[in-house]
């Protein structure tokens, strides 16, 4: 298959709306490169950080949403269990658990091929679906590290859903 080279001409900077949706909601962000936004949000459970990165050579928008949790080598085995029954359960993304840094963090890509411009409704979702991942499963995690659940029973409590009201 032949690879036809063309000049995409984008009027922004892809990053620049998730820019300006960090400016409108008051969010911590920095700019470190024309490539790279990391962003600072507050959840329920954890302050979560967000890095954005702009993948020229496949115009795609990586997200990776990471909080404080270090995962210790002796519950290693059981955290990577857990990632591997959440991401079973998603439907947009994925957790990992980075094997340098020992963190887990969700990650998922927004691809923009042929020069599509990002909405700002694809980057809210891009950002909310992050979020509410991690806020979804947050305890889950902290279950298996710091309680010592096995990974089914820290994700069947946090999955555990009540009807009406006491």
């Amino acid at each position: 298959m032949t690879h036809i080279d063309f000049e995409i001409v984008r009027s922004e900077h892809p990053l620049d709306v998730l820019e300006r949706l960090a400016s409108t909601n008051d969010w911590s962000f920095d700019r470190a490169d024309d490539d790279e936004l990391s962003v600072t949000i507050s959840g329920s459970w954890t302050e979560y950080h967000i890095a954005f990165t702009w993948i020229e050579e496949v115009e795609a928008m990586h997200i990776a949403c990471a909080f404080d949790l270090k995962v210790s080598d002796r519950r290693r085995s059981e955290m990577l269990t857990l990632v591997s029954l959440i991401n079973e359960q998603l439907w947009l993304g994925h957790f990992d658990l980075w094997a340098k840094e020992s963190v887990v963090m969700y990650r998922h890509g927004l691809l923009l091929a042929g020069g599509a411009e990002p909405t700002l409704g694809q980057c809210e979702v891009l950002m909310t679906s992050a979020i509410e991942a991690c806020e979804r499963y947050y305890q889950a995690f902290q279950f298996v590290l710091w309680a010592g659940k096995p990974a089914r029973e820290a994700l069947d409590a946090v999955l555990f859903e009540t009807a009406g009201e006491a």
